[in-house]
């Protein structure tokens, strides 16, 4: 017989990928039956564009760990070079952010 406590995070990771997938599935039955432009699920959409917005000015703002080392001006300076990368090449994400992480990283070594 296996030893409980080698079976513990076995059973974490099955109850969590339970979870997981239990509301995918009951999200997945209920799409057919939401309006996506309904008023109630453009506020939601309206929340998490809100939220998101929010976190990215904390981590330019007000950055945790590493990110807080680097300057303001630096932080400030790649989100615009991300943005601007981002509408240049049609809303490409991949674009955008490489070339936001590419900026910051040059920045921070010193090569701007």
């Amino acid at each position: 017989m296996a030893d409980p406590l080698t079976l513990w995070p076995l059973l974490v990771v099955l109850a969590g990928a339970a979870v997981t997938y239990a509301w995918r599935a009951l999200g997945v039955l209920l799409s057919d039956r939401i309006e996506a432009e309904s008023p109630a699920f453009e506020w939601v959409a309206c929340v998490a564009y809100a939220l998101l917005a929010g976190l990215i000015a904390r981590m330019i703002l007000l950055p945790l760990g590493p990110l807080a080392e680097t300057a303001l001006s630096h932080r400030i300076a790649a989100a615009v070079i991300s943005l601007a990368i981002f509408f240049l090449t049609r809303h490409n994400l991949l674009f955008g952010v490489g070339a936001g992480v590419g900026a910051l990283t040059l920045l921070t070594l010193g090569f701007g």
